[in-house]
């Protein structure tokens, strides 16, 4: 591993990235033999890009301006598709700017790589900072991934990328939809570390309910034929014991149906010119090297 570069994306939140760069570089001081870069996607911010120093031991910082606000998975796809691209490099590693993605953990996920080798490793929570109400619906979020889909999601963006499995996921439509989805349907093999979710830098969470709603349905979206196998079964099953549940039976089926035509139209929305098209979406790109 001698050339890794950290991708992140920014919406509205210069402060937290510029207080993120100096965390990052006081971790990566700790890896004399890795060449670190930092490729943020600025999401169509209306808050005006700062300029930045180059701390010393990052080789450089760079700045993609999107024309329009995208969203999250957009931003990591064209993140990682923008850095195959230009760059050669063995590992990504994929962060949140905001403090959430503790930086420190950076070190455990470099460990974790060199020591596998060829392996992607993602970050497993085992303790969030949020409050009660969300952490319950967050809990929820898991169980109902894993009633529908069979699989188990325990870790989001957080990751360290070989470049390998970078190639594998950059062409499924899916990538549009969600990253940790995706990563965890296309790629066999992944191994984890344990991390706690921090706290952020500036101001309250970003992520209220309705948008982990539409999260939790971005990942199920993402294994759709799984939910519709499974809720096939559901139906089946739910018919044979309406004899004993009576009314119970076709209101759940119902609301199945309901859910499998919600996943439907999501995964109908990933729309593969939103990665292809990156260079028409890009307006301009800002460099700071030493």
């Amino acid at each position: 591993m001698k050339n890794v570069i950290i991708i992140t994306p920014v919406y509205n939140d210069w402060e937290s990235y510029t207080k993120l760069i100096i965390e990052i570089d006081k971790v990566v001081s700790n890896f004399k033999d890795i060449s670190f870069k930092l490729i943020a996607i600025n999401d169509g911010s209306k808050e005006k890009t700062p300029s930045f120093k180059l701390p010393p031991n990052l080789e450089m910082i760079e700045i993609l301006n999107m024309k329009i606000n995208q969203g999250h998975a957009i931003c990591l796809a064209n993140g990682m598709k923008y850095a195959l691209k230009n760059y050669k490099f063995d590992n990504l590693i994929l962060m949140d700017a905001d403090g959430e993605d503790r930086p420190e953990e950076i070190l455990d996920l470099i460990n974790k790589a060199k020591e596998l080798k060829n392996v992607s490793v993602v970050a497993k929570r085992v303790k969030r900072s949020e409050g009660p109400i969300f952490t319950t619906f967050y809990s929820i979020h898991k169980t109902l991934t894993l009633i529908l889909t069979g699989k188990l999601m325990n870790f989001g963006n957080f990751s360290i990328i070989t470049k390998k499995d970078v190639e594998t996921i950059i062409d499924d439509p899916t990538i549009v939809n969600n990253f940790s989805g995706t990563l965890k349907n296309k790629i066999a093999k992944l191994e984890n570390i344990d991390c706690i979710r921090g706290k952020r830098y500036f101001g309250p969470s970003k992520m209220p309910l309705f948008k982990l709603i539409i999260h939790s349905f971005s990942i199920i979206a993402v294994f759709k034929m799984n939910v519709f196998i499974r809720s096939a079964l559901f139906l089946v099953l739910l018919t044979y014991l309406q004899p004993y549940i009576g009314i119970v039976s076709p209101i759940l089926q119902f609301i199945i149906v309901l859910l499998n035509i919600l996943i439907y139209l999501i995964s109908t929305k990933s729309n593969q010119n939103k990665l292809l098209n990156m260079d028409a979406e890009l307006k301009n790109v800002e460099k700071v090297t030493h």
